[in-house]
């Protein structure tokens, strides 16, 4: 099956670089172009790309704006969104997450990981690496004044010990064959467990569980550092 991608990026040489890239891949194609937010969820709705790469930084409606819209309109459920940014500030990564998007990537990312990057959110999983969890999502997740809270302790009652402990590995940016490796199972094993707690806790996919599981206190967010 080719994965239909939506580019939202107001850079119009990134975006054609961008477009022959995924392009020139026989499982995956470029369905349409957005030079802002507002167009992007305009042409989301009409082409229902499996993937939008969306910038966070666009003039008008910015790319957070319409991460939300795209990730809460239910017509587009099977729309996963992969965002494009420079990391400069981590905040509007968490605030990316928190609004449904799957992962994210630098803009200077190489092209054999922007396209493994795609596969990877079409297929359902989030794009969440050790580090960027750990930097990213520990530090502004779990803070107070950044949106609805998806997830409290009492609401992990319906998972197994099982489902929880996966959930908690993957939170912390393991992926399905780390942890298979820890826990001495198959990562087909793993995968499952982790689409049972999704469909449990009501996530739209594996980032979200992510944010259910710091927001619960399942994994305790890291302090701020001090390095900036």
């Amino acid at each position: 099956m080719t994965i239909r991608v939506l580019l939202a990026d107001d850079q119009a040489l990134l975006r054609a670089t961008f477009r022959i890239l995924i392009d020139s891949c026989e499982d995956m194609e470029v369905v349409a172009e957005a030079t802002d937010g507002a167009e992007a969820v305009d042409l989301a709705r009409i082409h229902r790309p499996d993937v939008v790469l969306m910038d966070i930084r666009m003039p008008g409606t910015d790319g957070l704006t319409a991460t939300s819209v795209v990730c809460s309109d239910p017509d587009l459920a099977g729309t996963r969104v992969l965002i494009l940014t420079t990391f400069e500030i981590d905040e509007y990564v968490a605030q990316a997450l928190r609004a449904g998007a799957s992962g994210f990537l630098g803009k200077d990312v190489t092209a054999e990981a922007l396209l493994d990057g795609v596969r990877t959110v079409a297929a359902g999983d989030s794009l969440l690496s050790p580090a960027a969890t750990r930097t990213v999502i520990s530090r502004f997740l779990a803070a107070p004044g950044l949106g609805t809270r998806l997830a409290a302790s009492e609401d992990l009652g319906v998972l197994t010990t099982r489902e929880r402990e996966v959930m908690a590995w993957a939170a912390e940016g393991h992926s399905n064959e780390e942890i298979a490796g820890k826990l001495f199972v198959s990562p087909l094993t793993v995968r499952t467990h982790v689409h049972r707690a999704m469909t449990k806790l009501g996530a739209r996919d594996r980032a979200q569980l992510v944010v259910m599981a710091y927001q619960s206190g399942l994994v305790q967010a890291l302090p701020p550092t001090t390095d900036r």
